[in-house]
C-alpha cells in the first residue's frame, strides 16, 4: 500500500520515496519501523513529500528522483541534508555532552517556549477588549478561554513530569557525588509547585466568567502577573541548572553503560506525557532541536518505546 503525503502544496518538485521492509522477526520489524519513521520526520521538516512502499529486503532504501541511497539512519540523514539543505537539521553527531544533559536542556527549551506563548496569549486577552467578530480559529471568547485552560493543563503536565525526572534521577546522581549540591534546585521546584497549581485554578475560575466584565478583566490581569512571575522563576531556574548543575554530570565520570542507563531512565520518566503530549512538547522546539530530540529517542534501548515515540512525531501534521 502506497501512502503519499504532499508537503509542498503542489510546487512540482521531485519528491522522495521511502521503501519499507517486510521483516519476519518482530524485534527487527520494530527497529526498522523506528528508523523509517525517523527519516520520515526529517523529510517532513524539509517540506519534502514522500511515498511509503513495503518491499522485501534487509535495509531501508530512500529514493529521491533518480537517486537511491540505503544504509543506517546517519547515512540517510546525511543524504537528505545534502539534497535538501534548507532548513538545516544537522546537529553534532559526535557525543561530547552527556545524553542526560542534552535531554534536560531540550526539555527546558520546550517548556520555556510554551510559557512564553501562554504569557503572550493571556496578555492579548487582557488588553484586547471585546472582539466584535468571532475568530473561527479560536471561537467565542469563552471557547478561547477553555482552549487556554487546556493548553496550560498540558504544559503543567509536562512541567511536573520534567521536575519529577530531575528529582528522581538527575539530582540524586549529583547528590551522591556532592551532598547538598541540588538542595536549591529542589527547593525551587517546591516553591513553584503551588504557583503552577494556583494558575490552573485561576484559569478555571476565569473560564466561567463573562468575557469583558470587570471581574474577568481583573482575573486576567492577576493571571498575567502570576504567569509572568512563573516564567521569570523558570528562566532563572533553567539558567542556573544549565550553568551550575548540569555541567557537573560530566564530573561524575559515569561509564558509558551507566550514562546510557541514566539517560534511558530519564526517557522512561517522561513516558506518560511523551505518550500523549509528544507533539505538544515538540511544538516548543526549533526543527533542528526537534530532530536532535528524535535522535536522542533513537538511542533508547527500549525498542518498542523508541518506535512508538518516533511514529508519533513522524505522523505529525
Amino acid at each position: 500500500m502506497v501512502e503519499t503525503k504532499d508537503l509542498n502544496c503542489g510546487r512540482g518538485r521531485v519528491f522522495g520515496r521511502i521503501t519499507f521492509i517486510a521483516v519476519a522477526d518482530i524485534t527487527n520489524a520494530i527497529a526498522v519501523i523506528a528508523v523509517a519513521a525517523y527519516i520520515r520526520f526529517a523529510l517532513l521538516h524539509k517540506n519534502v513529500s514522500l511515498q511509503l512502499v513495503p518491499t522485501e529486503g534487509d535495509t531501508l532504501v530512500l529514493e529521491i528522483g533518480s537517486e537511491t541511497v540505503s544504509g543506517h539512519r546517519e547515512t540517510l540523514l546525511q543524504f537528505i541534508e545534502e539534497k535538501f539543505p534548507h532548513p538545516p537539521l544537522r546537529f553534532d553527531l559526535v557525543e561530547r555532552t552527556p545524553l542526560v544533559v542534552k535531554v534536560t536542556r531540550l526539555q527546558h527549551r520546550s517548556i520555556a517556549w510554551h510559557l512564553e506563548r501562554m504569557v503572550r496569549w493571556v496578555e492579548d486577552l487582557r488588553t484586547r477588549g471585546k472582539r466584535k467578530t468571532v475568530d473561527p480559529a479560536v471561537g467565542s471568547p469563552r471557547m478561547e478561554l477553555k482552549k487556554l485552560e487546556k493548553n496550560y493543563a498540558q504544559l503543567l503536565e509536562v512541567m511536573l513530569e520534567h521536575a519529577q525526572m530531575e528529582e528522581r534521577i538527575v539530582f540524586p546522581l549529583l547528590q551522591r557525588a556532592d551532598p547538598g549540591l541540588c538542595k536549591a534546585a529542589n527547593e525551587e521546584h517546591a516553591r513553584d509547585l503551588p504557583v503552577m497549581n494556583g494558575i490552573k485554578e485561576d484559569m478555571k475560575s476565569i473560564g466561567v466568567m463573562d468575557y469583558g466584565t470587570p471581574a474577568c478583566k481583573e482575573g486576567l490581569s492577576n493571571l498575567s502577573t502570576r504567569l509572568k512571575s512563573l516564567q521569570k522563576h523558570c528562566k532563572e531556574h533553567f539558567d542556573e541548572e544549565e550553568k551550575d548543575v548540569l555541567p557537573l554530570l560530566e564530573a561524575t565520570e559515569l561509564s558509558g553503560e551507566e550514562e546510557k542507563r541514566v539517560f534511558e531512565d530519564c526517557i522512561e520518566a517522561m513516558k506518560v506525557t511523551h505518550s500523549h503530549l509528544f507533539n505538544f512538547f515538540l511544538e516548543g522546539l526549533l526543527p533542528s532541536e526537534a530532530m536532535e530530540y528524535a535522535d536522542l529517542i533513537m538511542k533508547c534501548g527500549d525498542k518498542q518505546l523508541r518506535a512508538s515515540m518516533i511514529q508519533i512525531i513522524s505522523n505529525a501534521k
